[in-house]
């Protein structure tokens, strides 16, 4: 059992962000299906839907239960907010072009296209969110 906690302890940061990750990925996806099912918009609209709601639950998740922000002030609050939307749009980029590519030139199927490209946004927007959104505040000044 204390090996149990201590690699809990060891890896605490890395086992929320998977877990929160997971719930924004299910938001995601869900949000970006919902939109298909529901309406007769591209999936290219409906995926940057999916990447607003998704990225806030993920900003608001991360910031509280992931990286245990600090961050107080409504400047230094919305500079945070802007640094972590920031990387996601770049990350937005890459995943509508993964999109295009699976779906109109592979003709892929729309959900398994968007799970594989989840996997990899995922793991892009942890490195984000650890080295330049919620790095220490020591790093910061």
């Amino acid at each position: 059992m204390k090996k149990i906690l201590a690699l809990y302890d060891k890896y605490q940061e890395v086992i929320a962000y998977l877990f929160w990750g997971v719930i924004t990925t299910i938001v995601n996806i869900g949000v970006f299906e919902g939109f298909h099912l529901w309406t007769n918009w591209n999936y290219m609209i409906n995926n940057a839907i999916a990447w607003f709601i998704s990225v806030l639950v993920a900003y608001l998740s991360n910031r509280a239960y992931v990286f245990h922000s600090t961050t107080r002030g409504f400047g230094a609050y919305l500079g945070e907010m802007m640094s972590f939307f920031g990387g996601r749009l770049l990350v937005l980029v890459l995943e509508q072009g993964i999109l295009f590519v699976g779906i109109t030139l592979l003709s892929g199927n729309q959900l398994i296209v968007k799970i594989i490209d989840n996997v990899i946004v995922v793991i892009l927007n942890y490195f984000w969110s650890k080295w330049a959104v919620f790095r220490d505040q020591k790093q910061k000044s």
